[in-house]
């Protein structure tokens, strides 16, 4: 699993906090079996169980909670990397691929994986918004075009190398009702937000399988467990996501025999890029608004630990992943809770599609007024 940097995240003393606390010292057998060991077999621990004998029990539990969620994890970990450690890595040999990759969440993690070496290729419709490493190289390229993908990835196979790492980050939101969305908008969503992964594979998973080497990360949302009136179409697709990473993790160990492949999924929340501005949040608390750092951190910390994983931020957000096998009443209570997150959504756009055709190769710049775009998350 990807370190955790602090108890305390970026976002403060919210519900995180006391899940990170939780992990780390009360479910955490290394601290809470020493403590339990000595109560229960040195005379001076008895003295002290008896003496304070709720305290004990609360602390049995712990133990024995602990246990378990340490057993989980280590089958958790297991069955997502095929029970297979891979050394290989070396990342100054290493090539990643981000989508969406000119700032935002995306550009902060071509910065983290480019200061660790490794050489990363940006693809976006717009240019960066930071100065680029001598080890990144940008490519403008419409990831909604097979033929320009298709073009791109030649480019890159020759000028960079095969890249091993792929960040399907890009990703868009029109924020219309099902009625008030246009063909174009609703098109567009699924363009970006699902099939540019399969097209992005199309050209570079070979290579990975052949070497049977790569981590495919696939930045979904948490809205693809729980949608909201005004993002039908946007949680849709990511929804759709979520079932391509697991059907790609399946294809890679039964189909192609690559365990080695590592695969992770990013679900998270509500972030603060200027996709999501707007956005309501009655529950700051329990469902904090993400820096695109926290976000980035993670991202970039899972690839370097060579290990496959599921990234939900915050941790909270946990409680959506199985929204769909609880009753009807709970379903519902949450459901309702949506109604107003889109009402004041003026989430920027970075290009739009009704003023220009996304898979069009007329050789139009898709983004001509960058200062109004915000990068696709």
């Amino acid at each position: 699993m990807a370190p955790n940097q602090s108890i305390i995240p970026r976002e403060g003393f919210v519900l995180d906090a006391v899940i990170n606390f939780l992990k780390k010292y009360a479910l955490n057998p290394k601290y809470t079996l020493p403590i339990f060991l000595f109560m229960r077999y040195t005379r001076k621990g008895q003295d002290l169980a008896g003496e304070h004998y709720k305290l004990f029990k609360i602390l049995r539990k712990f133990v024995l909670w602990g246990l378990l969620y340490k057993i989980n994890d280590y089958l958790n970990w297991g069955v997502r990397n095929n029970w297979v450690v891979d050394n290989s890595w070396v990342w100054s040999n290493e090539v990643a691929l981000v989508t969406g990759g000119s700032g935002g969440i995306g550009g902060l993690v071509v910065k983290g994986l480019a200061q660790r070496g490794v050489k990363v290729v940006v693809l976006d419709v717009i240019d960066p918004t930071y100065d680029l490493a001598k080890n990144v190289y940008f490519y403008k390229c419409d990831i909604t075009s097979t033929a320009k993908i298709a073009e791109v990835a030649d480019e890159i196979r020759t000028s960079v190398g095969n890249p091993t790492i792929i960040v399907n980050n890009a990703g868009v939101a029109r924020g219309n009702t099902i009625l008030d969305a246009t063909e174009k908008d609703i098109r567009f969503t699924f363009d970006v937000n699902v099939l540019a992964h399969f097209w992005i594979l199309k050209e570079f998973l070979p290579h990975i399988v052949k070497n049977n080497h790569g981590h495919i990360v696939t930045v979904a949302s948490v809205a693809g467990y729980q949608t909201a009136p005004q993002m039908v179409d946007y949680a849709a697709t990511k929804a759709a996501a979520i079932s391509f990473h697991e059907g790609l993790t399946l294809e890679l160990k039964h189909r192609y025999n690559a365990k080695k492949v590592r695969t992770t999924l990013v679900t998270q929340g509500l972030t603060r890029t200027p996709l999501f501005t707007g956005f309501g949040n009655d529950s700051p608390f329990m469902f904090p608004q993400q820096h695109p750092e926290s976000v980035a951190d993670g991202i970039v910390d899972q690839i370097l630990s060579c290990e496959s994983e599921h990234l939900i931020f915050p941790k909270s957000y946990h409680i959506l992943t199985g929204n769909r096998g609880r009753p009807a009443w709970f379903r519902a209570y949450i459901e309702n809770g949506t109604k107003h997150l889109m009402s004041n959504w003026t989430g920027r756009q970075v290009i739009d599609p009704n003023a220009t055709s996304p898979a069009s190769d007329a050789g139009e710049d898709p983004a001509e007024d960058v200062s109004k775009s915000g990068v696709l998350v």
